[in-house]
Parts: structure tokens; C-alpha cells; sequence
């Protein structure tokens, strides 16, 4: 399957799994290596960054994004051979209720 395929399909499936949703795809070239699509939903954010499989390469600073998203809220990389398991884990990021972040203050 074509890379652009799957984010075309991976994008109808966030909107039917995750109602009210909104899904940005980020460009490439203002950070190197950011990921493909940001993921709102509700008072939550997820950033994807989608491959045609998972044994495809990654860009430089792909891998740092990712994990340094991941730190932030939830970031992860997609692909067809995970793409249920990573859908999971984003339903499980969007419901566990955080803390409040308050800001300026002690």
C-alpha cells in the first residue's frame, strides 16, 4: 500500500473513531522531521507520523519529534501493521483524565 493511500484511509478512521475531531497535516518542510498529522480532539492533541510499512525509514528527526511529542501528550509512528494497536493507545490517551496545567503559577 502506498504511504499516501494509508493516511488518506488513516484520516477517515480518526474522524469515525474519534467524532468532532480535527486532523492537520503539518508541513514537512517549516520543521524537518515533524510529524505528518496532528490529531485535536476535544481538550487533547496526538501527533501521527504515518509509514507505508513498518519497516519503512524514517527521516532525520523523526524519531526525536516523535519522542519528544510522545513527552508532551501522545505521538506515535503508524503504520498498517499497527494501526489498530496505535488507535488503541490514542482512544486510552484521549479519555485518562491529566491534571490540570495551570500557568504562571505555584
Amino acid at each position: 500500500m502506498l504511504e499516501n493511500k494509508f493516511k488518506t484511509g488513516l484520516v477517515k478512521d480518526l474522524k469515525k473513531r474519534f467524532p468532532g475531531c480535527m486532523v492537520i497535516h503539518l508541513d514537512p518542510n517549516e520543521i524537518q522531521g515533524i510529524p505528518d498529522l496532528l490529531v485535536l480532539y476535544r481538550d487533547r492533541w496526538a501527533a501521527l507520523e504515518g509509514k507505508k510499512t513498518g519497516k519503512a525509514s524514517h527521516r532525520p528527526n523523526q524519531d526525536y519529534y516523535v519522542a519528544k511529542m510522545n513527552e508532551m501528550s501522545y505521538a506515535s509512528f503508524i503504520y498498517p501493521e499497527n494501526k489498530e494497536e496505535i488507535l488503541d493507545e490514542l482512544e486510552r490517551s484521549f479519555t485518562i483524565a491529566r491534571p490540570a496545567c495551570f500557568s504562571g503559577g505555584e
